[in-house]
């Protein structure tokens, strides 16, 4: 037999899920949208550069990471070099704020030339200095084109204010008809961090590494637009940086010896000048977060002309593969939720998933696509959120079932049995176990008689109002109802789960059943009068083993019992028509309910059984003298059966209105030389 496809399986989940009530499903359907907002919008809020809260810092980091283990190590980059001011550059120079400009003219004019191919500036001229007209005459004497560093108050409020833009494009303006051209230096710093190139203004020049490579007659053509990711490398080596840096002091009044080294470090080469001062326009990156390393915002600037020379333009991801990862990712957590798997499978699965959710974007990272703003975290946190929705959802859903179900065997065996078959279902398991039980027949007396002389809806309404209240009897008691055969109900006590009181229980059950009886003749017979009379309910009881189990094949089963004590039980049921009484037990049934009302019956051969059978009756207000008489009888009937005929004669005497004794007596005088007598 083939086991479920899990197609199959996930379509009985979905039917299952959707029996949790139409207030769960609501608020499982709202759930299932915030996950999918979450794995779609965990970088920033739609519409907004506002970081999505939990998720985007998650997000960034993840990001990091990625791209720090994804980034190429490469050597030294030999087509650029940086010229800086450092703390040393400071000192000597022995002033701090602003950098010292005649020192950066005199090294303009020897850096012209050393034939590099362009110079970029990074340093704002946005208050005046006294060597502001030295440094004016270098730039507008420049054969080498020199990108020069401008930024705006629209742009830069936290560094540029009006007074210094004022000056700022005075400057620029000096400048006008040279090889000296403004450029734009400012940084995407969003979220506290150099990740991405800064967005193009209207009105701002070309980004610094724009303007020197265009100047420089490099096509740029690809990086025209460009607003991606910054493809940060990393150093191969050790102890050699990306950059080769040299300062400033070497240029401003070169040693005449050191010159032709300095100017071969320079030729075709692109050229940044800018400080590398220990608390000086320092800018933290993608790698920060990782190597804890915050370069000078100069780095960055030779970082983004690298990427342009290699023409590594990342590839950004669709819109619309995002929104597809993102309903993946929140499918996957419904697929996990509803799967009905062992916890071990559904581990290895959620693993896999996780695999692929956050090996995914490392994947794409590594073949140089843009990464930056793809959900990894925010893909997690949906999922998350839908598996403890759904599985949330489906306990709902089994709570539903559960109850149900256990309302349905509730019918048939007490909940306390229903609940623990349902928590441990292999008590269920086809086949069957040898138990001892107490078993229980019960049968109406004239019910199939009267059957034939009322119409057929009148015996469904009498069968079905009298099985229901001795069912309710048996489930008070916390007895197995076994079977209905007609009038008759079939129960049992002692499996599948036994209890120390089930004899007890039993015992109760039994006489309960009676009584039940008896309250549906005088029912029926205030119903109508036109019907016939119904007779007494009949009661066998008895205990020993038999096979309890669930019986049948793959389409259908029983869980029922078998063996000689039903057929016991059965016998003593029908044997109470032949000896005058409504419930008949025998000694064994009676010796293990625990109770002390049995009174001694006498000994009977029943019908199909070989052993002979020591009976008993439940007799509650019976004098408790009178038992211990038919006790002393039953133990001398074998021995002799005068007096034990005498005792019974006595007690009989006493109740001269108890048919069941006189019915003892009866038999007593004809019972064979073992104290037994056969019923015929």
């Amino acid at each position: 037999m083939h086991s479920p496809s899990p197609f199959a399986l996930l379509a009985r989940s979905w039917r299952n899920v959707r029996e949790a009530g139409t207030v769960q499903l609501a608020l499982t359907v709202m759930l299932l949208c915030v996950a999918l907002f979450i794995a779609r919008y965990s970088w920033v809020l739609p519409d907004s550069r506002l970081p999505t809260p939990l998720t985007g810092e998650a997000e960034r980091a993840l990001y990091d990471l990625r791209a720090y283990f994804a980034a190429d190590l490469a050597p030294q980059d030999n087509r650029i070099v940086l010229v800086v001011y450092t703390d040393q550059t400071l000192i000597n120079a022995r002033k701090r704020s602003p950098l010292d400009r005649g020192l950066l003219a005199r090294t303009l004019r020897n850096l012209d030339t050393m034939g590099a191919k362009a110079i970029g500036i990074d340093i704002l001229f946005d208050q005046p200095q006294d060597e502001d007209a030295e440094l004016v005459a270098a730039l507008r004497g420049m054969k080498t084109p020199v990108a020069v560093a401008y930024a705006n108050v629209a742009t830069n409020q936290d560094d540029v204010v009006y007074e210094q833009q004022q000056y700022l494009d005075a400057f620029q303006g000096e400048l006008v008809g040279s090889r000296a051209l403004s450029a734009s230096i400012r940084l995407d710093n969003t979220f506290g961090a150099t990740r991405v190139w800064p967005n193009i203004v209207k009105g701002l020049p070309p980004l610094l590494g724009r303007r020197m490579l265009a100047e420089a007659g490099a096509d740029i053509t690809p990086f025209a637009g460009y607003q991606g990711a910054l493809d940060y490398r990393r150093a191969k080596f050790v102890d050699a940086p990306l950059f080769a840096s040299l300062q400033i002091d070497l240029f401003a009044n070169p040693d005449p010896e050191v010159l032709p080294f300095l100017a071969e470090q320079i030729r075709g080469k692109y050229v940044l000048i800018g400080g590398d001062i220990v608390d000086y326009d320092r800018v933290e990156t993608t790698f920060t977060s990782i190597t804890g390393e915050v370069p000078p915002g100069l780095a960055v600037h030779a970082e983004i002309i690298a990427q342009m020379l290699d023409d590594r333009v990342l590839s950004p991801i669709p819109t619309w593969v995002l929104w597809a990862m993102a309903v993946v990712a929140i499918a996957a957590g419904v697929v996990t939720a509803l799967l009905e798997w062992p916890a071990r499978r559904l581990a290895l699965f959620g693993v896999a998933q996780l695999v692929f959710f956050q090996g995914t974007p490392f994947l794409l990272q590594v073949n140089n696509f843009d990464t930056y703003g793809l959900p990894a975290v925010g893909g997690l946190v949906g999922w998350i959120i839908v598996f403890g929705a759904v599985t949330s959802t489906a306990r709902a859903s089994g709570a539903v079932r559960r109850n149900f179900a256990t309302g349905a065997l509730g019918k048939y065996i007490p909940r306390d049995i229903a609940q623990a078959i349902i928590d441990k279902p292999e008590l269920l398991n086809l086949g069957g176990e040898k138990r001892e039980i107490f078993v229980m027949f019960s049968d109406l007396e004239g019910f199939t008689k009267m059957s034939h002389a009322i119409p057929p809806e009148m015996v469904a309404k009498l069968l079905n109002r009298y099985l229901d209240l001795l069912s309710q009897v048996v489930l008070d008691h916390g007895g197995v109802i076994d079977k209905f055969v007609g009038d008759a109900v079939v129960a049992f006590w002692g499996a599948p789960i036994s209890r120390p009181d089930d004899g007890e229980r039993a015992a109760l059950a039994g006489y309960a059943i009676w009584q039940a009886g008896e309250a549906f003749r005088r029912e029926v017979a205030a119903m109508d009068d036109m019907l016939p009379p119904i007779g007494k309910t009949r009661v066998g009881l008895h205990f020993g083993e038999a096979v309890i189990g669930n019986f049948g094949g793959a389409t259908r089963i029983q869980y029922t019992a078998l063996g000689d004590s039903m057929n016991t039980a059965a016998r003593l049921e029908a044997a109470n028509k032949a000896l005058d009484s409504a419930i008949m037990a025998s000694r064994e049934f009676a010796e293990s309910s625990g109770l002390d009302w049995w009174r001694p019956m006498g000994r009977v051969q029943l019908r199909g059984r070989a052993r002979a059978v020591d009976l008993f009756e439940p007799a509650p207000d019976f004098p408790a003298e009178d038992i211990t008489i038919l006790a002393e009888a039953s133990a001398l009937a074998a021995q002799d059966r005068g007096a034990a005929l005498n005792l019974v004669q006595a007690v009989a005497a006493r109740h001269p209105n108890d048919s069941a004794l006189g019915n003892l007596v009866r038999r007593m005088q004809a019972m064979d030389e073992g104290g037994t007598y056969v019923l015929g």
